[in-house]
Order: C-alpha cells, then sequence, then structure tokens
C-alpha cells in the first residue's frame, strides 16, 4: 500500500469497527430483549414457548448481524460523499424518502412488531444525521468551475 493508504486504512478499519460493534451491542441489549419478549408473548395457557438453543442463537445473531452492518451507514454514505456521489445538499433534501426507507427496511429485517421496527428505524435516522455532518467534513469540495456551471445552470 501507499504511504497515502496506509494512512487512511487505520481510521477507517476503527471507525468501521467501533459502528459495527455499536450497532451489535445497541442490538443485543436494547433491540434483543424486545425482539425476544415478542416471541414469548404467542405463549397461552395450553401453549408454551420452548426456543431451542438454535432458534435462539439463529434470531440472536442475525439481529446482532443486522444491527451491525446497519451501523456502518455513515460511513458509506460518508465514503460517497468522499467519491463525489452524493452531496450534503442531496441528503438534506431528501431525508423524508431516507425515513421511508428506513421504516421499511426495518420492517424488513426486525420481528413483525412495531417496537423493534422502530427501534431499528429511528437510531438510522440518527446515523443519518451523522451521515451529513461526515459528508460535510470529509465531502468531495466543489471547484470553482463546478460552481460556475451550477451558476449558469440554474440561471438557464
Amino acid at each position: 500500500l501507499y504511504q497515502k493508504e496506509k494512512r487512511l486504512l487505520l481510521p477507517v478499519v476503527f471507525l468501521s469497527s467501533a459502528f459495527f460493534i455499536g450497532g451489535a451491542l445497541f442490538g443485543y441489549y436494547v433491540v434483543f430483549p424486545w425482539g425476544f419478549k415478542f416471541f414469548l408473548g404467542f405463549a397461552s395457557e395450553t401453549i408454551r414457548p420452548l426456543p431451542s438453543m438454535k432458534e435462539y442463537l439463529s434470531f440472536s445473531s442475525k439481529l446482532l448481524l443486522a444491527f451491525g452492518l446497519v451501523f456502518e451507514l455513515p460511513l458509506v454514505i460518508t465514503f460517497l460523499a468522499k467519491l463525489g456521489l452524493v452531496s450534503v445538499e442531496f441528503l438534506k433534501k431528501n431525508r423524508k424518502y431516507a425515513l421511508l426507507l428506513f421504516f421499511a427496511g426495518a420492517a424488513i429485517l426486525t420481528p413483525p412488531d412495531v417496537v423493534t421496527q422502530v427501534m431499528m428505524a429511528l437510531p438510522l435516522m440518527v446515523l443519518y444525521e451523522v451521515s451529513i455532518i461526515g459528508a460535510r467534513i470529509f465531502g468531495k469540495k466543489k471547484s470553482a468551475e463546478d460552481i460556475e456551471t451550477d451558476v449558469k445552470e440554474s440561471e438557464a
């Protein structure tokens, strides 16, 4: 690797690991108890839920993986901004569509109850705002030519 690449690699690996671990911890300590309680809520006087160790581990590992990956959102969006594929203005303008996408994704990734869906979508909105800050700090800066082109296009 070149020196510049080595300098960028350490913060990216550290932040990526920190966001993933933070997401997994959030999923385990905040969302997992609610989700598991939801599954146990199917119990009645005649039916007792007896989840096997395999089901428990499968459910918990999928939940931890989903939250770990979802918490990588700020790094992904900041990287896209660094490449110039998204801008701060674009992210701000499409905030409402992001909210809709987050709730739809949370409905797919979480158990079928509203509480865990909201518990995934709300942190995503916070992470989206963190992404906007990251895009503002590390995003591709417009050159003078790009600004002139934007002004001419808006006047036309």
